[in-house]
């Protein structure tokens, strides 16, 4: 990422993390989920001369910290406009967390592939996109054991970081959509992605069988 598009997704990224600093519905929750974001951005700091990423893995991952912000914000459970897709859908719940979720498999598949591909850790594409989705589900099911160790340690202030509202399937949604978001990414991305791996010089000959 050169320098002026660095300087766009830092601006991005801080005007959407300082929005959701102020005020947020709850703070304890807000601190929960912008986390992760914060954790990325570490990351990308102390990767970026040594590991640069393709122009379409930043962006992503630029989505995926705005949707963690937003969520941070509002909590996942009251994000106004899935309240508004609510109302007029005359659906139960607000479905952001929904979104959150397909994310969650979407942007870490793009993210694990250039990793494998750029060390040549699994030469064969099929064999790698197993991995990758399979990498995605454990990546979500690990996520639900930090909601529910959360819930456990902080009891019921930690309801609207779980944001279940009531869902018994809440849980197995979560991961279930992270596959289906990892799965959609390759299927979708993988071409563009090949594209702009091959501008990096990769180490590996990509090939689509």
């Amino acid at each position: 990422m050169n320098k002026a598009n660095s300087t766009i997704w830092l601006a991005i990224f801080f005007a959407v993390f300082i929005w959701s600093a102020i005020n947020p519905k709850d703070q304890f929750t807000w601190f929960l989920e912008v986390a992760p974001a914060l954790i990325a951005l570490i990351a990308l700091a102390m990767t970026r001369k040594s590991f640069p990423l393709t122009q379409i893995t930043y962006f992503f991952i630029l989505v995926h910290c705005v949707i963690l912000m937003v969520g941070g914000h509002y909590t996942y459970a009251e994000v106004p406009l899935f309240d508004y897709i609510k109302e007029i859908t005359n659906t139960a719940r607000n479905n952001y967390d929904k979104v959150g979720h397909f994310a969650q498999g979407f942007i870490p598949a793009l993210v694990a592939r250039e990793i494998l591909i750029r060390n040549s850790v699994i030469p064969s594409p099929r064999w790698r996109n197993f991995f990758i989705v399979s990498f995605c589900l454990a990546f979500s099911a690990f996520y639900e054991l930090i909601e529910w160790w959360v819930a456990i340690m902080s009891g019921e202030s930690a309801e609207a970081f779980l944001g279940t509202q009531g869902y018994i399937w809440d849980t197995q949604s979560d991961m279930f959509l992270a596959m289906i978001g990892a799965i959609t990414s390759l299927v979708l991305l993988g071409k563009i992605h090949d594209k702009q791996l091959a501008k990096l010089n990769t180490r590996e000959p990509i090939s689509r069988q």
